[in-house]
């Protein structure tokens, strides 16, 4: 790996990291505070419009976003008319889903949805304005921007929520924290970026980037669909426990998300080598070992550490989201992975092979839901785990059939990951059988458990935890100069 893109592949990890991380974090704590101040009844109204939002703000991108950071030639006439596509469609689709509010409420029986969904939906409208300066930010490498925008909207926007919920705004205080942190986010995007939109529009620039977007478009709607599928079923059949899967998810996703995002960031980086084949598949294979230590250990981890982890910060009245948490858990393992795979594949401009695995997938997802659906949530969630797997072989399969990089190379990358992964987990799960005090068992295990990752990261993955090091000095030794300049 030469030496400028070995900088920039690992400078984008350490600022994504440090951005998801960070959002994260804060995102944490105000889930924490609100899962306390608010009631699962609350996150039931929110989670029941969530769906439309995901779908409508995939809708507007049309998979154009993707297919800018791969185009190395783009101008400004690309940029303009899929900013104005993006404003016509998000304009479109807000429209509709307004008059469509009436709909959903009576298809969940929530009076309440009609108003809080009209709000809501605003998102879609700020989503469109920003989607280009991420672009931009994108095919830059410019994570450091990116990392202080997202933090300052998830802070700002959730102190606001936090606010809301205490003098008793309820479902209220999610709906501002939704739409605030979206439009904090377009706001500082427009002062960094500094870009601005010109009269100048091509329908043969649609045209062009559609052969290779609307792959990623169709893959795109299918996930959104299919990530939402049990809050639809839930909604509509359980709807007392949508709420707490709803949590569950959110928890879930706050570590998985960000590992997701992070290998997502990788796009940029192995566009420009996708034609070295060699080369290639030395990146691939570097960035799934070293996304694979700090995946798996920490996914199996929680999986034993769900029930303290669930009362210490959200409260018992959570208990019941436990095994959902557990599950989803249990389905992330290979998220990751899999994420690292089809962004492989979608930068040697295989978006048809990717958007085959979706469909196969998706399909298997549904076959799950038809056989498991009169068994209740865990058989649902059980389900969901199997195909989550089945799909990250899929993933293997096809990535050797592009690099010819054989399976065993795939299975040692992952194997001591896992190892470590199971013995920490192993061990942590002897705390519960001699500690009772959740709050007690819950600090054991963080400290030994973190105190055993580090360890074996040190031990077995020596070039990772120096590079770790090195990063986290630059980084405050930047913010030492920064602060003092």
């Amino acid at each position: 790996m030469g030496d400028n893109l070995k900088q920039k592949m690992f400078g984008a990890l350490a600022w994504s990291s440090i951005d998801r991380f960070g959002q994260q974090a804060i995102q944490l704590v105000i889930t924490i505070v609100l899962a306390n101040l608010l009631s699962p009844a609350d996150y039931t109204l929110i989670s029941l419009v969530m769906v439309f939002i995901s779908l409508s703000n995939t809708l507007v991108d049309s998979g154009f976003g993707q297919a800018l950071v791969r185009k190395p030639d783009a101008n400004k006439t690309d940029f303009n008319s899929v900013f104005y596509f993006n404003i016509f469609t998000s304009i479109l689709l807000y429209v509709f889903l307004f008059f469509f509010a009436t709909n959903i409420a009576i298809f969940y029986n929530q009076p309440k949805l009609v108003l809080v969904s009209r709000v809501i939906f605003i998102v879609i409208l700020i989503n469109a304005l920003y989607l280009i300066p991420t672009v931009i930010m994108v095919r830059a490498l410019d994570f450091k921007s990116s990392a202080k925008v997202n933090m300052i909207s998830v802070a700002c926007s959730g102190i606001i929520g936090i606010i809301m919920a205490i003098f008793g705004y309820g479902v209220w205080a999610l709906v501002a924290q939704q739409v605030l942190f979206h439009l904090i986010r377009l706001i500082s995007l427009t002062y960094i970026i500094k870009w601005k939109p010109q009269l100048t529009f091509s329908f043969g620039v649609i045209k062009s980037l559609w052969s290779y977007s609307v792959n990623l478009l169709g893959t795109a709607i299918l996930n959104t669909l299919f990530n939402s599928l049990y809050v639809l079923i839930l909604g509509k059949y359980y709807q007392q426990e949508v709420g707490l899967y709803y949590q569950a998810n959110k928890l879930n996703d706050t570590l998985n998300y960000s590992f997701q995002v992070i290998i997502g960031t990788t796009y940029s980086i192995l566009v420009k080598i996708q034609d070295d084949v060699i080369r290639f598949q030395r990146v691939f294979r570097e960035l799934a070992r070293k996304s694979s230590i700090i995946t798996i250990p920490i996914m199996l981890s929680l999986i034993v550490v769900a029930k303290p982890l669930i009362i210490v910060f959200l409260s018992s009245k959570w208990l019941p989201s436990v095994p959902y948490f557990q599950l989803l858990c249990l389905a992330s393992i290979f998220n990751p992975l899999y994420t690292l795979s089809i962004s492989a594949l979608n930068a040697r401009g295989k978006s048809k092979v990717t958007f085959r695995i979706e469909i196969i997938k998706k399909a298997l997802i549904a076959l799950s839901v038809v056989v498991c659906f009169k068994y209740g949530i865990i058989a649902l969630l059980i389900g969901y785990v199997v195909v989550c797997w089945i799909s990250y072989i899929l993933s293997v399969i096809e990535l050797k059939k592009d690099l010819t990089h054989y399976w065993k190379h795939q299975f040692i990358d992952i194997l001591p990951s896992l190892g470590i992964g199971l013995v920490i987990a192993a061990v942590l799960g002897l705390f519960s059988f001699v500690i009772s005090n959740q709050h007690f068992l819950f600090s054991i295990q963080f400290l030994v458990g973190l105190g055993l990752y580090i360890l074996s990261i040190k031990i077995f993955y020596q070039d990772l935890f120096n590079s770790a090091l090195t990063y986290i000095h630059r980084i405050l030794k930047i913010r030492w100069n920064e602060k003092n300049d």
